[in-house]
């Protein structure tokens, strides 16, 4: 026991050591800006911050290889589907459509005997909709229901002590008791409909999957995951491929679709080879039962800076599980569609509450580093430090007073882009990918300030993004946006004032010239692209709107 503290304490010590001295080693070449070569001019450079960029990449994408290798590979492992398995639906404000598609799909889930129970949070007669098409779908006659006046952590002002144990009982006893199950309850948040459905399971079941009430399953979606933590029983919690359903209702979520491929078949693939994905998605996601239970009551109380945390839920879940020494894994064979905002506003509003989910667990799970591989730590440097470097590089070369270094800057951004959209078109085998590119754009001018927005409220709460019912009218995520853009904006008169006082090269004219065709070129071949590929097939899959579980 001794022993083991001490192992323990070396581990901390050193996994903490490596953390520090990667930011410091990263910060130093950065700050110091060592550059491998110069043209005259200082027109082009390459240094060593950009080289541990490259590096980073370069690595990232190899091991992401290897594990789809070793994915292909977990095909030959036969296993017994002999595990008792339950799927936790939560339902909020759910367009009827996607529930309906969702719900169908579950029908046609091919693992045996899979229990179903869907919670929905909110039990006014506005949603009942969604318990009617419930037991439309799942039949009349196998569905049982139950509107709950409370929940587990409040009690509705007409319940008496006894009424609520007794509704307690209910939710538990309908839940153990029946195949498909729907429960209707006081509204509380996410949070409060996935305790619902594990705290009725209770230890009944061995696995527990997570869904949410707008995807789409892929019928072998459970089997795939069941296979992984059959494999190894040290694996605490598995995720899968989401897709997009609607990715060609807007630009917005067709941008949303290549790079959730990227997210997850190149990124959690990579950590999924050393056993540490950070977030299994809320939309296709299994943990093992005895698991969620060590911990489900932390979980539900979580609190940060004094407030009771209500997003981030799937991430902390996942968080929860590589704290008590589990690994967490990938798998791109089992697969979902699921759907994502067609319209600017609601997805700037998503994306802020994903970073502040991010941020706030990258504090949580800096404590369990020492626990798993140091690929873990490095990448929690890498990707949790990036947006800061990235924000200064950005002002810096809009305040040089340089054009020049402004373009320039453009240029690597969209140059980079393509670098790893057309890795990602040949890993995938379609030439949508390049349109990945696209994505910095979007990054850059709309993510990077909600990042920083995201920690300044991170303490504050709620959905983030609205019910698919309800139209978004909350434009304060706008504010960040348009602060940076004032911040750009500004540089570049600075950057135009400054060049107008001195003379100009013409060597500088030349090359500028070159860089502006070169960037106009580049907008006008993709923009050309996406008009002709992507609008004409956007149109003619709308008109069957998704027939088959999944749009590959």
């Amino acid at each position: 026991m001794k022993c083991q503290r001490v192992l323990t304490y070396l581990r901390i010590f050193g996994t903490t050591m490596f953390g520090v001295s990667l930011l410091v080693g990263i910060s130093t070449a950065y700050i110091m800006g060592y550059q491998f070569f110069t043209t005259a001019g200082n027109h082009l450079s390459f240094g060593l911050y950009g080289a541990i960029l490259v590096v980073h990449l370069i690595i990232q994408s190899l091991f992401a290889l290897l594990e789809h290798r070793n994915m292909r590979r977990s095909l030959e492992t036969p296993i017994k589907l002999n595990k008792s398995l339950a799927l936790c639906i939560a339902a909020y404000q759910e367009d009827p459509n996607y529930l309906r598609k969702c719900l169908v799909s579950v029908k046609r889930l091919t693992y045996p005997g899979i229990k179903v129970i869907m919670v929905i949070d909110g039990n006014s007669e506005d949603d009942s909709y969604m318990m009617d098409i419930f037991k439309e779908v799942m039949g009349w006659d196998k569905s049982a229901t139950y509107v709950w006046r409370s929940n587990f952590h409040s009690r509705d002002p007409g319940e008496t002590d006894e009424s609520y144990a007794e509704s307690l009982q209910q939710v538990s006893r309908v839940v153990l008791n029946n195949k498909c199950v729907c429960i209707m309850q006081k509204w509380g948040g996410k949070r409060e409909v996935m305790y619902t459905a594990f705290k009725a399971l209770g230890r009944s079941v061995d696995y527990v999957q997570v869904c949410d009430s707008d995807t789409m399953l892929d019928p072998a979606s459970s089997v795939e995951m069941v296979k992984v933590l059959e494999e190894d029983p040290m694996v605490g919690g598995v995720g899968g491929d989401v897709q997009i359903l609607n990715k060609y209702e807007s630009w917005i979520s067709f941008l949303s679709s290549v790079r959730y491929w990227m997210a997850f078949n190149i990124e959690r693939a990579c950590q999924s080879y050393f056993g540490c994905v950070q977030c299994i998605s809320g939309p296709l996601g299994m943990y093992r039962n005895s698991l969620l239970h060590e911990f489900l009551e932390d979980w539900y109380n979580q609190t940060f800076m004094g407030s009771h945390c209500s997003f981030g839920d799937d991430r902390h879940l996942t968080n929860r599980v590589l704290s008590l020494g589990y690994a967490t894994k990938y798998t791109a064979r089992s697969k979902c569609l699921t759907e994502t905002p067609i319209t600017y506003l609601r997805w700037l509003n998503q994306q802020t509450r994903w970073s502040k989910s991010y941020f706030r667990e990258w504090l949580y799970n800096s404590m369990w580093f020492h626990k798993h591989h140091l690929w873990m730590t490095y990448e929690a440097v890498i990707t949790g430090f990036f947006p800061f470097f990235l924000i200064a590089t950005a002002i810096q070369l809009f305040y040089q007073g340089r054009l020049w270094n402004i373009l320039l800057f453009l240029l690597i951004v969209q140059a980079v882009a393509l670098i790893k959209s057309s890795f990602a078109s040949c890993l995938r085998g379609n030439i949508v990918m390049v349109f990945m590119s696209f994505y910095s754009v979007l990054y850059m001018s709309s993510l990077l300030p909600a990042k920083m927005f995201a920690i300044a409220t991170i303490n504050k709460s709620g959905w983030g993004t609205s019910g698919r019912k309800t139209v978004v009218v909350n434009f304060i995520g706008l504010i960040p946006i348009s602060v940076w853009f004032t911040i750009l904006f500004v540089g570049i008169i600075y950057t135009i004032i400054q060049q107008t006082r001195k003379p100009f090269p013409d060597s500088e004219k030349i090359v500028l010239i070159i860089g502006a065709v070169v960037y106009t070129s580049y907008w006008v071949v993709l923009l050309t692209l996406y008009a002709v590929l992507i609008s004409k097939c956007g149109k003619r899959k709308k008109e069957t709107h998704y027939d088959m579980v999944l749009d590959v």
